[in-house]
């Protein structure tokens, strides 16, 4: 079996490309390609791009992409899936494998895109906590600017077949159960975390996260953007209010995942977030699973507001 490495990118589609950027370089990504029908936009990592925005009549969120480990692997998924690897025509090339999962998403599978040098930002800030003093002589100024966004990390979709869904992507993905969330009772699985199936490699608590689609209608609930460090999740958000987008909820720290969290909405209405501080998991990582609460997304938190879940 194969296992996908990691999350490429997250398409979405909109009518106003200008808005959507404008939006996305204050939430801290850049430009990489813009057509006159899409907009590419990358991290400060190594990544072509990582969120695609298409010019569409309408807001919506069609579908995402998913890197292979290699080239062999991308054969074998196009095997299973009875489809046929393609030359990538986006920018930044590469190969694909195209195909319309369970829920109707459509999803490129990508082998040997371009990849770009990593974009120039600061340092980490080294904690001193009493057990570790790390930063010996030295102060901390950090100017209020858009975050240092480092990589996608995650996306959590809505899905109106959840069980089925998720044997897909075990079966033919190799993705993994972090943790998940039950309704009622507990083999009423309404929510689960996906990692990479990478055996024992560490990798991120959830790349894929899928909770139940209670209108029977799929789409994304939001996507997750991995920023710097803690001083970057709260300077980038103060410079977002500054810009006066609109904030959805947060700063706080998740149970399921634990990483310190802050959502935004871009201007189509979209939840987007910047984390840091996320969970590393692998193999022998035990699965855990917990009755779903609003009490049961976060640590700590500002209170819920209606507003998060629409």
């Amino acid at each position: 079996m194969i296992a996908i490495r990691d999350l490429a990118f997250v398409r979405y589609q909109a009518p106003d490309l200008d808005l959507m950027e404008a939006f996305l370089q204050d939430f801290g990504l850049v430009r990489s390609v813009r057509t006159d029908d899409a907009l590419y936009m990358r991290a400060r990592g190594a990544a072509h791009h990582v969120h695609i925005t298409e010019r569409a009549p309408a807001a919506g969120t069609p579908g995402f992409g998913l890197l292979a480990q290699s080239a062999q692997d991308l054969r074998q998924i196009a095997a299973e899936l009875g489809s046929r690897v393609e030359d990538n025509p986006e920018p930044g090339g590469g190969e694909r494998v195209r195909f319309t999962d369970p829920a109707g998403f459509v999803v490129d599978v990508i082998h040997g895109q371009q990849t770009l040098a990593p974009l120039t930002m600061r340092d980490a800030v080294a904690p001193n906590t009493r057990a570790d003093m790390r930063r010996l002589g030295s102060k901390i100024r950090v100017p209020v600017a858009p975050a240092h966004v480092t990589r996608l990390g995650h996306a959590l979709l809505l899905i109106p077949n959840l069980p089925s869904w998720v044997e897909f992507y075990k079966s033919v993905f190799g993705f993994r159960e972090s943790d998940t969330y039950y309704g009622g009772v507990p083999d009423n699985t309404v929510a689960a975390f996906l990692h990479c199936g990478l055996g024992p490699t560490w990798t991120d608590h959830h790349t894929l996260a899928v909770a139940a689609a209670q209108d029977g209608r799929a789409r994304f609930d939001h996507v997750g953007f991995e920023v710097l460090d803690m001083d970057d999740l709260f300077q980038g958000g103060e410079y977002l209010r500054q810009r006066s987008h609109r904030h959805s909820w947060g700063i706080g720290r998740h149970i399921q995942g634990s990483q310190l969290f802050d959502y935004w909405r871009d201007p189509f209405g979209h939840k987007i977030e910047h984390w840091t501080d996320g969970d590393q998991v692998n193999e022998d990582t035990p699965v855990s699973s917990a009755a779903m609460s609003p009490g049961e997304l976060a640590q700590w938190a500002p209170p819920l507001t209606p507003e998060f879940f629409e």
